[in-house]
């Protein structure tokens, strides 16, 4: 299932489904058929497994059977970040290259890491699909990107072992880890990479059912239509499962929280020149299988 979470107008948020050409409302679609299901990303990830099987059987039910009123064309709703995860876990250095290129432009080590760099997000940083990244002039004048693919976990984990890593993961998404280079403090990363809408999410979670080999993924980010980067997730160096077990190892991962799995080479601050983000830019930042996360850089001034 492609899940997402819409609104109509000025109507409350809600859980979608998306198909090619619509969104179908969850929540509608099990009340139309006497049954039930939450109205909100959280709440059904939390639901487990019984959850996403009534989802599917209704949606595999006869489309032109569903009352009007839940299907949506995609041009009538507003999409937003599909949930507020209580943690964002990032993962700093987790391609070969982008160590390069960090290590001669931003001064990190130029070794490759034995165990993976991790820090955190807010979940005050996320922001969805369509809305702005701010740019401060007053904070930063090196606003930067990252485009991810994001791990979202479906079941509590602790001491996962890398083998048993995946039965955790309810789905995958995109977040673009955006990033003002010249916050970072003495090493600490939180407020560089933490500001609010440094965390676009988006636009939608699909179930891992339906991605065949998280580990073969294309990603790809443009910033006005120009390709910035372009690489493939089998080119990570810690895969999704060594990053769960190594997480899990000391911090617990509950349903609804979120793995940023790195960044690929292609980042402003390793162009010659660097480039940066500036008022009136648009990103894309696409991951195969997933979809492309697009928003526009606003002066928050």
């Amino acid at each position: 299932m492609r899940l997402v979470t819409y609104s109509l107008g000025a109507g409350p948020a809600r859980l979608g489904a998306r198909t090619d050409e619509s969104v179908i409302d969850l929540s509608g679609l099990a009340a139309f058929h006497e049954e039930e299901l939450p109205q909100d990303l959280l709440s059904f990830i939390r639901a487990g497994d019984s959850g996403q099987a009534v989802a599917r059987r209704l949606l595999a039910t006869a489309p032109a059977a569903w009352p009007a009123d839940v299907c949506h064309r995609l041009d009538e709703v507003s999409l937003h970040a599909p949930l507020r995860p209580g943690k964002i876990i990032g993962v700093g250095l987790n391609y070969v290259e982008h160590v390069e290129e960090s290590s001669r432009s931003l001064d990190t080590d130029k070794d490759l890491p034995t165990r993976p760099v991790l820090f955190s997000k807010p979940s005050t940083a996320v922001t969805g699909p369509g809305r702005p990244i701010l740019h401060n002039g007053d904070l930063t004048q090196q606003l930067d990107w990252e485009c991810e693919l994001a791990v979202v976990i479906g079941r509590t984990a602790f001491r996962v072992s890398e083998d048993d890593a995946f039965d955790h993961v309810f789905g995958y998404s995109v977040v673009n880890d955006i990033s003002a280079r010249d916050q970072r403090r003495s090493g600490q990363w939180f407020f560089s990479k933490g500001q609010d809408s440094y965390a676009p999410f988006g636009p939608a979670v699909v179930t891992a059912d339906e991605i065949f080999d998280p580990m073969s993924l294309d990603l790809e980010l443009r910033v006005n239509g120009v390709t910035k980067q372009k690489s493939n997730t089998r080119h990570m160096l810690f895969p999704i499962a060594r990053l769960i077990a190594d997480i899990t190892s000391g911090v617990t991962l509950e349903p609804g929280d979120v793995i940023a799995t790195g960044s690929p080479s292609g980042v402003g601050a390793g162009m010659v020149p660097p480039q940066f983000l500036v008022p009136g830019d648009t990103v894309e930042a696409t991951v195969e299988g997933i979809g492309t996360l697009t928003n526009p850089v606003v002066d928050a001034r």
